[in-house]
């Protein structure tokens, strides 16, 4: 088995790609059930088709030397209507191909534990060489090695590729960020994204929002991915809840700067229940 060495500093990748975004009518939808986007040879960014879930989440497929991780499995159980198994399927045998390896796995694990970020989950219950991360959050805490010092980050490796694993409860309990080390990209999940901002537990949120902008300004972050695009190009204007049609969206990719606009945002608000409009995001307290 040849070993790929995977860069010490990061490397960006592709993130030139218009994304499927739905149609005026969902009953005559033409694009793809997911789309697959290759960031770079060892990275995939995977998008489900609002047509047939209006949440369209995001979803990250990364390879190591000695397994793979495919980060959130989506907002659809059935296989018919979303093959996600057999679309990472189709994407790991074409990498096996060129990276010849036996008994190759696959780890499953999640942003959080909300249920369009976790409902493929079972079609990969029965793959060979898989691991699923329990969504649950004292599960999701101990297999990252995340103690109770929530500052501590864990870490994930997947054979000469780590990935750093950042406690951020606040949207939701089990909520992890992700840093790969190899490119540089900071998942952030539902936590940041362009988008609303759904608070459960305002302190939690409040800190998780200073861990994160504390890690990424200690490290070199090249984007900040999160798992939807729920904002239109006009600053301050977002998108209907349940609509499946976007055709005006912005870039999935955010800044460390974005981060410290949360962060400020934070500040201001106080906690303060309400729906508080900023230009790139909508923060629900």
């Amino acid at each position: 088995m040849e070993l790929i060495d995977f860069p010490a500093s990061p490397r960006a990748g592709d993130l030139d790609v218009r994304w499927i975004h739905g149609s005026e009518s969902a009953k005559h939808n033409a694009d793809p059930d997911i789309q697959v986007h290759r960031y770079d040879e060892h990275t995939y960014v995977l998008r489900q088709n609002k047509a047939i879930n209006y949440e369209a989440p995001f979803m990250f497929l990364m390879f190591g030397n000695t397994r793979a991780l495919l980060l959130d499995t989506g907002a659809t159980a059935s296989p018919a209507y979303f093959p996600l198994r057999r679309t990472v399927d189709e994407i790991v045998d074409r990498w096996l191909a060129d990276h010849p390896r036996e008994d190759y796995g696959l780890l499953v694990a999640h942003t959080h534990g909300h249920g369009d970020h976790i409902a493929g989950d079972g079609q990969f219950r029965d793959r060979p060489h898989t691991v699923i991360v329990d969504p649950a959050p004292e599960r999701v805490r101990e297999f990252f090695g995340l103690g109770d010092d929530l500052d501590t980050p864990g870490a994930v490796d997947l054979g000469g590729r780590v990935l750093d694993a950042v406690a951020s409860p606040g949207h939701h309990k089990s909520a992890v960020t992700f840093y790969d080390r190899a490119t540089g990209l900071l998942l952030t999940g539902d936590t940041v994204y362009p988008g609303r901002l759904y608070v459960a537990d305002w302190p939690a949120f409040a800190q998780t929002i200073d861990r994160l902008v504390k890690f990424a300004e200690d490290r070199p972050v090249t984007h900040v991915l999160g798992c939807h695009i729920e904002m239109t190009t006009t600053p301050g204007e977002d998108y209907r809840i349940r609509t499946t049609y976007q055709p005006d969206e912005p870039p999935l990719q955010m800044t460390v700067e974005h981060l410290r606009q949360v962060r400020d945002a934070v500040a201001e608000i106080g906690g303060r229940p309400g729906v508080h409009v900023y230009p790139d995001f909508i923060v629900y307290a």
